[in-house]
């Protein structure tokens, strides 16, 4: 059964309060659209990088406004709203942390970012995602009314063993909703999701921060919707705020799938000088 998915793309500022209001407004835009699936970027709540202001504004789950604000929207509106992340308050750390609302507001999954985004980038840049946040270590594949979805977060679409295990799992959309520094989306951001897409014969969803943030970073947006076939089907601008749709065919799916039988045509394989399988850890 076909079905409209939307992304909504954000330029998410170091207040929440102010980030749920536009967050609100968008994501009705998208529903008058026609969206039944909506997505949030990465750190759709807050875009903070100092560590002190940024434990200052959390809540844990349990307290957390957007949570409560968004499931009932989800509610009122009858989608499937799929937050990309949000920062919580998770012990010492804090949690980078997915969440999908059913259409009668109904928690369906939670996702912690399993890969951690620990690099210096030429110029300067650096960042240690590792000091802050605590990783998860569970792939997760939820069943909407239309499709099974796999979860993942930003960095995670490096790790090509995570989004073929969920292909495996029966997932026919998988997500990667990022907040892409500007340097390495120019570089990499769309050959990545079309290449999960491609090797899994599956649809990518992706919703993404855009434009200069309250804190000084710039994100890299582009939001994007690919095929099966690894087409780009919806696309937003470098920006800011903006929303895009695209309607979704799982049947395109299989026919990809298909047409190259990849997912079927795996077979194990060992590594010179030894006996044992190779397996990799976010497959198994």
């Amino acid at each position: 059964m076909t079905f409209r998915a939307a992304c909504v793309q954000l330029c998410s500022s170091t207040d929440v309060a102010e980030n749920i209001l536009s967050v609100e407004r968008l994501v009705r835009e998208a529903a008058e659209l026609g969206a039944a699936y909506v997505q949030t970027p990465e750190m759709t709540n807050i875009v903070q990088r100092d560590r002190r202001a940024l434990e200052a504004e959390l809540h844990s789950e349990e307290t957390d406004p957007a949570i409560k604000r968004f499931s009932a929207l989800a509610a009122e509106l009858g989608i499937i709203l799929h937050f990309g992340s949000l920062a919580l308050k998770a012990g010492s750390r804090i949690a980078n942390r997915a969440f999908v609302f059913g259409r009668k507001g109904e928690l369906l999954a939670r996702y912690d970012k399993i890969h951690l985004f620990d690099v210096d980038l030429p110029g300067g840049e650096s960042w240690r995602e590792s000091a802050v946040y605590h990783p998860g270590d569970r792939a997760i594949v939820v069943d909407l009314p239309w499709a099974k979805l796999g979860v993942a977060i930003c960095y995670d679409i490096r790790f090509p063993q995570l989004f073929r295990a969920e292909a495996h799992a029966g997932a026919d959309v998988l997500t990667a909703p990022a907040a892409f520094t500007r340097q390495t989306g120019e570089a990499h951001w769309h050959v990545l999701q079309r290449a999960r897409a491609i090797e899994n014969g599956a649809f990518v969803i992706s919703a993404a921060q855009a434009g200069r943030h309250a804190d000084g970073r710039e994100t890299f947006g582009h939001s994007i919707i690919v095929s099966p076939w690894g087409e780009v089907i919806a696309e937003a601008g470098g920006e800011g705020p903006e929303v895009i749709v695209a309607d979704i065919d799982p049947g395109r799916v299989a026919e990809a799938r298909q047409r190259i039988p990849a997912l079927r045509n795996e077979r194990p394989f060992a590594l010179p000088e030894t006996d044992e399988p190779v397996a990799l850890r976010s497959a198994s």
